[in-house]
């Protein structure tokens, strides 16, 4: 069985205080789907938020004093957002993964319908350096390209579109999520947060 997740690279959670968080590994991999609890949507808004925790430049004002408004200051007010990330593909009966590489964002995963539709070819980071490639009527999922005996994954394009598709509705579902997080935790800032993780996210902001 092949399975595509959404996930997110996790930042690290102790000593974070500004609100409650789930104990996770640091740069492991978070899912986000609508399963998730109230803390690990806390861990998935404190990563995104930590992702673009920048000074500010001449353009954005200047960070607020408050921690809490400083910590956010850089998701609430840049206009590029990343969230470090992409789309994991799991082989559970020969129990091989391939998660996305650094520096790969989950706004990247449009790549991979070019995969299906397009070039035929993507990659997704490095350090791992996972590819994607279409031969034919099939999809041949490297899990590191710099390696010549990297494992593989391989399936239908068939198949990848239906989980394309279920991984766009874990991101939607994740969103729904968000929204009454930050009203309970952010509440002066729900909003614009929810706004904004949908942005870095790429991701379809809730409606009502």
């Amino acid at each position: 069985m092949i399975i595509l997740q959404p996930v997110l690279e996790v930042q690290q959670c102790r000593g974070f205080a500004l609100w409650p968080v789930a104990e996770a590994e640091p740069y492991g991999f978070l899912p986000l789907s609508g399963a998730l609890s109230p803390a690990e949507v806390g861990t998935a808004v404190m990563s995104i938020a930590a992702c673009n925790d920048w000074q500010p430049d001449g353009g954005r004002p200047p960070r607020p004093a408050d921690p809490l408004g400083a910590f956010l200051h850089g998701l609430l007010t840049m206009d590029d957002l990343f969230a470090s990330g992409g789309l994991r593909a799991m082989d559970t009966v020969h129990g091989t993964t391939l998660e996305p590489g650094c520096c790969n964002g989950i706004d990247e995963r449009s790549d991979w319908a070019v995969v299906v539709d397009g070039s035929g070819w993507a990659s997704f980071g490095h350090d791992p350096s996972p590819l994607a490639e279409r031969l034919g009527e099939r999809v041949r999922l490297t899990v590191d390209a710099d390696q010549d005996d990297s494992p593989v994954i391989e399936l239908p394009v068939t198949e990848l579109r239906l989980l394309l598709s279920r991984a766009e509705r874990d991101l939607a579902d994740f969103m729904h999520l968000v929204g009454p997080w930050a009203s309970r935790h952010v509440p002066d800032h729900a909003e614009a947060t929810t706004a904004a993780v949908a942005r870095a996210l790429a991701a379809p902001a809730p409606i009502g």
